[in-house]
């Protein structure tokens, strides 16, 4: 790694991390399943964040945009059904608290 590479490297990553603690704390204290959806998401843009900064710190660009597009089709995919899982939750329960998916019976 070249001095230039890791003086883009280096601030790229505490950034990353910051995101991924702050998707991780969203996804963890909150009992509202659609808070809990948006902490998922921070998560994966911060590990999307983390392959652009690792591809273009190694010179595999190629790769990665590959890899990143295949990422977030299979992203889109998750939220959405996990969108129409919490909607039919909400539409059953009135409620979107993760507490109350002990109830669910069948």
């Amino acid at each position: 790694m070249t001095h230039e590479a890791l003086a883009v490297f280096w601030p790229f990553c505490l950034f990353i991390i910051m995101l991924f603690i702050i998707g991780l704390y969203c996804l963890i204290v909150t009992f509202n399943l659609i808070r809990a959806l948006i902490g998922v998401e921070i998560l994966l843009k911060a590990v999307t964040l983390l392959f652009i900064v690792v591809g273009y710190v190694t010179k595999h660009t190629a790769m990665m945009q590959s890899l990143i597009i295949t990422m977030i089709v299979l992203e889109v995919v998750v939220v959405t059904i996990a969108a129409g899982v919490i909607i039919g939750m909400h539409k059953y329960n009135n409620s979107l608290d993760v507490r109350n998916l002990r109830r669910l019976r069948g």
